[in-house]
Order: structure tokens, then sequence, then C-alpha cells
């Protein structure tokens, strides 16, 4: 394998438990947050996005909403992060 070849990103993603869902607005219609995708970017930072659906049940899509910065959340992100850092290290046999 080549020591040039370019990885953009690494990414995971983690159901938002209930108690920590929340709502957002985006052109007049309400989502509901339930999903966390973090990625693992090339220079280390970790950049998080939260998914969610109409909460009126409709054909919307699957819309990106920015994560608010609560503590619970950041945490959350942390605990994900670290299970899927002990996962790949389970799966390479390093762990």
């Amino acid at each position: 394998m080549s020591s040039d070849l370019e990885v953009s990103a690494l990414a995971i993603n983690v159901t938002i438990p209930e108690m920590l869902r929340w709502t957002d607005t985006r052109r007049g219609e309400v989502f509901m947050l339930t999903t966390l995708n973090i990625r693992l970017l090339p220079d280390g930072r970790l950049a998080v996005k939260a998914y969610g659906r109409p909460v009126g049940g409709g054909r919307g899509a699957y819309v990106s909403f920015p994560v608010p910065e609560k503590p619970e959340l950041s945490a959350l992100v942390s605990d994900a992060a670290s299970r899927a850092g002990a996962l790949w290290a389970a799966h390479r046999g390093l762990g």
C-alpha cells in the first residue's frame, strides 16, 4: 500500500439517546435530531453534525444541523469516539 494514500476523514454515527435529543427548525419545518455523525479530520480535529427527520413525519429529507455546545452532548461525542477507537483497536488486534 502506498505511503501517499490520503484519508480525508474517519467517521462514526451515533444514535442520540432519547433524553438528549432536541428539535431544530429549518425553512419552517421542525426536525427531531436523532443521530450524530462524528468525523476525525486529517489534522486530528473532530467535526460533528446532528441529523434528523421532520417531526411531522412528512417526506422531508434527513437533514444536518449544528450540535449545541452542551456538556452532556460533548460527553456523548467523547464517549463515542473512545468507544470507536477501542473497537478499531480490537479489530486490528491491538486491544
